[in-house]
């Protein structure tokens, strides 16, 4: 879900938060079970992007779009003289082996933890280990946020790759 405003941390429980203030913006991320909330902020103007399972009690106020996190997705907004933030993003879900799966839970650690990502993890009903992580990188006028939840279930990995600009 993109939203042209900033949601309340109570709508969502979060496992953690990281804010990044660079240059002209600032954006707030925060990790929740199985999903994540960006905010990007920058002169008033404000884009959050919400990636989370069951989000039917989210808000439509400042609703620009929902995507179902299916498949390969891609989603922009434009900057123009009215929306002082760009923003596009890409999904793609896979549904992996076992082994692959958890192949991929592992080096997705390894990561998380060379990178000093946000990430947190649980165990599924099933025993099976689970995680979902933020990776950042900031630049002069833009945020790159790159996300990977891993859910036992089915081998289910959702990825997103989301690019703010401030103009």
């Amino acid at each position: 879900m993109v939203y042209k405003r900033a949601l309340h941390p109570e709508l969502f429980k979060l496992e953690g938060r990281n804010l990044q203030r660079h240059g002209d913006y600032e954006g707030e991320m925060w990790i929740c079970r199985a999903g994540h909330v960006v905010r990007f902020q920058t002169e008033g103007h404000v884009i959050t992007e919400a990636v989370v399972e069951d989000g039917d009690h989210l808000p439509e106020h400042g609703l620009i779009s929902a995507l179902p996190c299916l498949g390969e997705k891609e989603y922009a907004h434009p900057r123009n003289d009215q929306n002082k933030i760009g923003f596009v993003t890409t999904i793609q879900t896979e549904f992996l082996t076992e082994n692959l799966y958890m192949a991929t839970y592992r080096e997705m650690m390894d990561f998380a933890t060379e990178n000093n990502s946000l990430f947190h993890t649980w165990t599924d009903n099933e025993g099976t280990n689970c995680l979902s992580l933020l990776d950042v990188q900031t630049f002069k006028s833009e945020l790159h946020v790159q996300s990977y939840h891993l859910s036992g279930i089915g081998g289910l990995v959702l990825r997103t790759q989301s690019i703010f600009e401030a103009c």
